[in-house]
């Protein structure tokens, strides 16, 4: 069963969201399987069934220790008493034995299950050599607690797994479309672009789109992980996956269901496990020949000393032992499981991190590297500063709004927002005229207004004066009298400059700000945040040149790059991991980037460097804890020293305890 072969995206898969999470469920599943078990088939309870497999441990408990108060009362030959253990042990072991068997089949030999039969089977079997004492009830007790180990790798996978499906919940079932003067229910990716929907309190944003009519308020909360919901109204867009929460809304579609940001989460929260971490890779690779390598020194551990006089039954027990020590299942399980774990912890935090390569890289970066516009900064205009000349400062508001009142520069509406009651305050506007490059030219109630730049106050040969700030100066002239000058900026994000201290905290030792805005800016932005390098005045390829330069000053540490414009996505690409901030901006931004931040918010980077760096040293301390156990008891059983419940310890005892401590990246 090949990985791919677990998607057919026709349309039905790609819109109902119960299939949408049983293939995520599919790939989470079958990508453990296939390390763990060495191929492509499902364990039980990992479908959710964990209560039929407690049944099975509870009975098969009592039935051995129906068989162990037997063997103790009524004195029976070994060959009876091995009928009657394998009354609790086939109860148990059944699976076991058939994945055994079915690897074989496929030509898989070496997996855990393999082991485990072996293992048992032995024991089983040892009683009947001479001199030897009998092991049933071992057998039974090694089957019983590696079924256990089953049932709480089971439940670890389906917190984790759970972790990240309540992403998928935000799929919306049905649209409800105007057509025809009716409101008709369709599935989603029936809706066309340009068409009007409606959205009633309760009911789940199912397109993206911008509203025509109503106002309300929306729970953004699995979009972005903020809890405080976000009101909109007439002319503001909404995204599919929010909850509609007071009003109703009617909506224009503006993006066909496979373009909306819903879609575009779920496809990229459905391939996060694609690809692996360095980690997961060595341990894939790992497993492949330490298996054999395990099977074949139970094998010498068994027959060489025979040859030099040793007891067969003390050498195939300690082999057997051997066999059940060496079991690498915490070793397999955990590093996966821990990198799901931290996907689906960080999801929960609104950071999509798109594969668990990604945390391995981010737990190792040095520097980071921002643009300006949208990510420190909002990438919107606002009026900073009036200065006045020949009028009040709410005169002078009041003509430029005036005159920009049809402008579609973001200039224009800076303005209009500065000056909100232009559109009803009964002025006349007349005459409008648009100078290129200049500015405009408008009569308001009867007076000829200027608002543009220096040029076109030259161009009148109004006396305008220059300004100590930073940003846009929209200089303002009545009847070719200079009348003063409104400071217009981006602004920079109140939690900008925590996130870079934030950065520097976690142990980022290098931060980089690129920007195409003018060197002033720049500079004033770096200052304000506490940044350490900046270059303005680039354009896209020039971003590329710098961060190229930057990746070869520090070749042995990772770069991460912050961006959310269209022009960002070839540096995104270009970096070691590339982070788009904003998921909800540029569509170009969020495909080239590894790690996509579901809100506009800076302090999201240093979460996700912490909660990367705990995902790597969990892995760590499991692999290390795993792997001294499993030593210390492997050199006890081959002097002799070992008991069949320290192999317990050693295999199932060990899983469980990663398995627990690979669960702690949820939080």
């Amino acid at each position: 069963m090949k990985l791919h072969n677990e998607y057919q995206h026709d349309d039905e898969h790609e819109y109902h969201h119960e299939n949408a999470r049983e293939c995520y469920h599919g790939h989470a599943i079958h990508e453990h399987n296939h390390h763990h078990n060495g191929h492509g088939h499902h364990h039980e309870h990992h479908h959710g069934t964990a209560k039929p497999m407690l049944v099975k441990i509870v009975v098969a408990s009592l039935l051995l220790a129906a068989a162990m108060v037997v063997e103790h009362t009524c004195g029976l030959p070994t060959w009876q008493l091995l009928l009657i253990y394998l009354i609790p042990y086939i109860c148990i072991g059944y699976d076991t034995l058939h994945e055994a068997a079915e690897g074989i089949a496929h030509g898989d030999v070496f997996n855990e299950h393999f082991l485990m039969s072996i293992a048992t089977l032995g024991a089983l079997a040892i009683g009947f050599l001479p001199g030897a004492e009998t092991q049933f009830p071992e057998a039974v007790v090694v089957m019983l607690f590696f079924q256990i180990g089953e049932l709480f790798e089971g439940y670890a996978e389906g917190k984790s797994r759970d972790s990240i499906a309540h992403l998928m919940q935000i799929r919306p079932d049905n649209a409800d479309v105007e057509r025809g003067g009716q409101v008709l229910t369709v599935r989603p990716d029936e809706v066309a672009v340009g068409e009007t929907i409606v959205i009633r309190p309760g009911g789940r944003v199912p397109l993206d789109g911008t509203v025509i009519e109503g106002s309300s308020t929306l729970n953004t909360v699995v979009l972005t992980g903020e809890s405080m919901p976000r009101e909109v109204t007439v002319g503001d867009e909404v995204m599919s996956g929010c909850v509609n929460l007071s009003g109703v809304i009617r909506v224009r579609t503006s993006k066909p269901y496979g373009e909306s940001t819903v879609a575009k989460i779920i496809q990229l929260v459905e391939h996060a496990s694609d690809h692996k971490s360095r980690s997961e890779s060595f341990i894939t690779r790992f497993a492949r020949w330490y298996t054999p390598l395990v099977v074949g020194a139970a094998v010498l551990l068994a027959v060489v000393p025979l040859l030099f006089g040793g007891a067969a039954a003390t050498w195939l027990y300690r082999a057997l032992l051997f066999l059940v020590v060496s079991c690498p299942c915490a070793l397999v399980i955990s590093v996966p499981l821990t990198f799901f774990g931290a996907i689906g912890g960080a999801s929960k935090q609104g950071i999509l991190i798109k594969g668990s390569n990604h945390i391995d890289t981010l737990a190792r970066t040095d520097t980071v590297v921002f643009d300006k516009t949208g990510t420190l900064t909002h990438g919107t205009f606002a009026v900073e500063a009036v200065h006045p000349d020949q009028c009040d400062e709410q005169r002078l508001l009041h003509l430029a709004a005036h005159v920009e009142h049809f402008s579609t520069h973001p200039v224009g509406a800076a303005l209009r927002e500065a000056f909100p009651d232009e559109a009803t305050d009964g002025c006349r506007l007349s005459d409008v005229e648009e100078l290129a490059g200049m500015g405009i030219r408008a009569c308001v109630e009867g007076a000829t207004v200027c608002v543009g730049n220096s040029k076109l106050m030259q161009h009148i040969g109004a006396a305008w004066r220059n300004c100590s700030h930073t940003g846009t100066i929209i200089h303002v002239a009545i009847d070719g009298v200079y009348a003063g000058h409104i400071v217009i900026n981006d602004q920079v994000k109140a939690v900008s400059a925590q996130a870079v201290s934030d950065l520097k905290r976690v142990g980022v030792n290098r931060t980089v700000m690129l920007t195409g805005d003018r060197k002033e800016v720049a500079d004033e932005v770096a200052h304000m945040l506490g940044i350490d390098e900046w270059h303005s005045e680039l354009m896209p390829a020039d971003k590329v040149t710098q961060v190229e330069r930057l990746l070869h000053d520090s070749p042995d540490n990772a770069l991460a790059f912050v961006g959310d414009g269209i022009n960002d996505a070839p540096v995104l690409a270009r970096a070691d991991v590339g982070i788009a901030m904003g998921a909800l901006g540029s569509d170009a931004a969020i495909e080239a980037a590894d790690v996509v931040l579901m809100d506009d918010n800076p302090l999201k980077l240093a979460t996700a460097i912490r909660l990367s760096r705990r995902a790597i040293a969990i892995a760590r301390q499991n692999v290390a804890f795993a792997i001294a156990v499993k030593v210390a008891v492997l050199l006890l059983a081959a002097m002799g020293l070992a008991t069949m419940w320290m192999a317990v310890f050693a295999d199932v005892g060990v899983t469980v305890l990663v398995v627990f401590n690979a669960m702690r990246t949820l939080k």
